[in-house]
């Protein structure tokens, strides 16, 4: 199992980023770099580590992360000119990333509403995605990616509504050198959100919302929502608003706006 090559990484991005480190171990990537964006740290700065101790997904849950086995990796960044309010939409653009690298390495997935990567036909969890605004002065921002590459133990937990876990090389990718699966990813998202950023955040401006429709297998299905205060909203998943927020028909016939919340895809009996 070879370890993350920080130099090849490096000299393989060409200045696109502003610094990328591999740590051995640490607790979690964006605890880190909420910590360096609070002292300054510049845009664009790349935290990837070999192992976590105490990762973290959405609502504060563990995300589990065995020793070199998949990519846990946090990008700081300072998006002039995109408002607070828009920040959130960097889920999606993480999203479109991850897609094109496991669809590039040979692997099927969907991507599930707000920020999970699906893969393979029984459409287990293969990545999640958490973006954290830091309030640091100006416009600030966490991303953090989990992806698992290497098969997985038999201990990882299964996500919200019993969603089972995965891996890229379970699902068949031609590749899992993770320095070039790391590096695929990183200039991927470069791109994307470059035309985010150019497009302050504007998802349709800068065509990615409609790829995100596309791609997207929350949309069409039965959900139950469980929001924020605990309640659970249920109906069917029919589109996202131009920030990239989910709309759910409900059965007495309106359609609400999700802001948060986990969604479990209602499985036919």
């Amino acid at each position: 199992m070879a370890e993350l090559d920080a130099a090849r990484l490096r000299d393989g991005l060409g200045g696109r980023y502003a610094r990328l480190d591999v740590v051995e171990t640490t607790g979690s990537t964006n605890a880190d770099l909420r910590e360096a964006l609070l002292a300054g740290a510049a845009d664009r700065t790349v935290l990837l580590a070999e192992h976590q101790t105490a990762g973290v997904g959405r609502r504060a849950r563990s995300w589990s992360s065995p020793k070199g086995a998949g990519l846990y990796l946090s990008i700081a960044l300072r998006p002039a000119g995109v408002p607070f309010s828009a920040l959130g939409s960097l889920s999606v653009v993480a999203g479109l990333a991850v897609h094109a690298l496991a669809t590039d390495l040979g692997v099927d997935v969907a991507l599930k509403w707000p920020n999970d990567v699906l893969a393979g036909p029984d459409r287990a969890k293969c990545a999640g995605i958490l973006a954290e605004a830091v309030g640091s002065g100006d416009v600030a921002v966490v991303l953090g990616i989990g992806l698992n590459v290497l098969p997985l133990g038999d201990d990882v937990p299964a996500g919200p509504g019993g969603l089972p876990a995965t891996s890229l090389a379970e699902q068949g990718a031609t590749s899992t050198d993770r320095t070039e699966i790391a590096l695929g990813l990183l200039t991927r998202f470069d791109d994307l959100e470059r035309r985010w950023r150019t497009a302050g955040g504007d998802l349709t401006e800068a065509g990615l919302l409609g790829d995100y429709r596309a791609r997207c297998a929350t949309l069409g299905q039965d959900v139950n929502v469980q929001l924020p205060d605990g309640s659970t909203l249920t109906g069917r998943a029919a589109d996202l608003d131009a920030s990239g927020q989910l709309q759910v028909d409900v059965p007495d016939g309106r359609r609400l706006t999700v802001f948060a919340g986990d969604v479990v895809h209602v499985r036919p009996a």
